[in-house]
This record gives C-alpha cells, structure tokens and sequence, in this order.
C-alpha cells in the first residue's frame, strides 16, 4: 500500500478512540493528596481575611498583610500541587487553573464576594464578621473546585483545557496589585 500522506479513516479514528479511552481512564484514576480541599480552602479563607484587613488597616500596614495573604496562598498552592504531581505521576494543567487557582467564573465570584463582605466588615470594625465572610468564601472556592474535578472526571476532553494558565495567573496578579495600590492609596 502506497502512503499519500494521508492517514487512513479507519486508523484515524481508532487512534482517536484509543486517546478518549486512555484521557478517560487518567481523569478517573486522578487521586488528590490527603487534606487537599482542606489546606486550599483555609489557605483561600486566610488570603481573603489577610486582603480584608490589610484594606481597612491603612497604608503602613496594608502592604504587609496583602503581602502576607499571597504569601500564604502561594506555599499552600505551590505545596499542593507539587504533592498531586508526586501522588499521580503527571500534572493536569487545567486541574491547576481551575481548582487550585479558581480560574473558573464560579470560584472567581465567590471570591470576590467574599472578598467584598470581609472588607466591608473589616471597615465597620466586624472582625468576626470579616473572617465568617472568609470561611464562607474558601468553602464556597472549595466547592467551586469539587465541582470542577467532577465535571472533568465526566468529560477530560471538554473539561481539559488549561493552556491559559501562565496568562491567567499574570492577570489575576496584576488585577490584585493595581487594585491593593488604588486602596492604598486612596487612604
């Protein structure tokens, strides 16, 4: 049989067969290290609360505790994935954006509303409040990631997709800067 460069029908979608049968079963046998949800959700609740008191703290000490909450979300995260990578053997791109960076318009919003409740409260002198606003957000990024990892248990091929993750983690970082310097200094 002569080659024209072209793939046979037959063998093409056979070998496309093969890759939805093999992403499949690498989604379902995914395991998440012990306490994942746990660490990223207080890991978010602490970053929430940190962010909240760092802008009603005023501008000597906002830097440190804006400073401080990415500080902790970036060792948690980092820690996180480093360990699902050990476990697993690979590391799921999209997994990373979704679940642990809240990539997804879900986790977006409930952050930001729970941002928004800690620093109103924090303002009005409710610290309590403040920090029920941020276990209520982490748990709520949490479920927002649980979501996600089932989805994509369901359907790797749609749910796949993380290749915007470098873009993603630039935005969100520069949105967080510009706006703790705009709190900051607008006091």
């Amino acid at each position: 049989m002569e080659s024209n460069g072209r793939p046979d029908p037959a063998e093409a979608a056979a070998a496309l067969d093969d890759l939805h049968r093999s992403q499949t079963k690498l989604a379902a046998g995914l395991r998440l290290p012990s306490g994942f949800y746990t660490t990223i959700g207080l890991a978010i609740s602490a970053t929430i609360f940190l962010f909240a008191r760092g802008l009603a703290a005023g501008p000597e000490q906002a830097p440190l505790t804006l400073v401080a909450g990415l500080v902790v979300f970036g060792v948690v995260a980092g820690l996180q994935v480093l360990r699902f990578r050990r476990l697993n053997g690979a590391l799921v791109g999209s997994m990373v954006s979704q679940v642990v960076l809240g990539k997804g318009t879900l986790s977006s919003v409930i952050y930001a509303a729970a941002l928004a409740g800690a620093v109103w409260a924090g303002y009005v002198g409710s610290w309590w409040l403040s920090a029920l606003c941020a276990l209520a957000g982490g748990a709520g990024y949490v479920a927002s990631g649980m979501r996600w990892m089932r989805q994509y248990r369901a359907d790797p091929q749609l749910y796949g997709r993380g290749g915007e993750m470098a873009w993603w983690v630039s935005a969100v970082l520069g949105l967080v800067v510009a706006g703790s310097i705009m709190v900051v200094g607008s006091r």
